[in-house]
């Protein structure tokens, strides 16, 4: 086999994690907890994905925040989807608590979830209501945090149907993507993705 020039690869010291050296994409989510006081926070998630095929959702997240322990104590979660145009809302989330309450929330609209004890932020375009299915630890000092879906809610703008292009959905109504780190992206523009014949997932 001919050998080839790798001379632009640059080969980074494994004595710090790469994330910082390249972009990633990644989605943007607000997951709400219940507090141990009974009011509700709302904590911006990007490392957070669908756990396989089937009504699963899970996020990494530390034992030094409270959703950690929010989502543990209380056995439940939800997350919100915020579209591009809330993405200066989505930051106030990760405001610095004043004591035990962070009065950036305040700036947030909310509206109650159906099947579990929490909030959703108003005007996102898909809703999830999750209960605590598992915690795994000891990621370095991050966990996974995995629920299971109990009910789902999107907005009509965002809905996927058979007669309507996929395209233009997207077009019509952005997603937002985070480039980690500390960027973000509007998602207007797609393609098909060349799947090869007979490819099942």
């Amino acid at each position: 086999m001919k050998s080839h020039d790798r001379g632009n690869l640059v080969t980074l010291p494994n004595d710090t994690p790469p994330w910082d050296r390249v972009f990633g994409v990644n989605p943007l989510v607000l997951v709400g907890t219940r507090e141990q006081g009974g009011g509700y926070d709302l904590a911006p998630k990007h490392i957070a994905f669908p756990m396989g095929w089937e009504n699963y959702f899970g996020f990494v997240c530390t034992p030094h925040h409270n959703t950690y322990h929010n989502a543990r104590r209380e056995g439940a979660f939800t997350v919100s989807y915020p579209r591009p145009t809330q993405v200066i809302l989505a930051s106030l989330a990760a405001s610095p608590r004043e004591g035990p309450y962070k009065p950036a929330l305040d700036a947030l609209r909310t509206f109650p979830a159906s099947q579990v004890d929490g909030i959703f932020v108003e005007d996102a375009y898909l809703f999830l209501e999750c209960a605590l299915d598992r915690m795994i630890d000891d990621f370095g000092e991050n966990s996974l945090v995995c629920g299971r879906i109990l009910a789902t809610h999107v907005h009509e703008d965002y809905l996927r149907l058979s007669e309507r292009d996929d395209q233009d959905l997207i077009q019509e109504s952005p997603l937002l993507a985070y480039l980690s780190p500390g960027r973000f992206a509007r998602i207007t523009e797609s393609y098909s993705f060349p799947f090869p014949a007979g490819f099942m997932r």
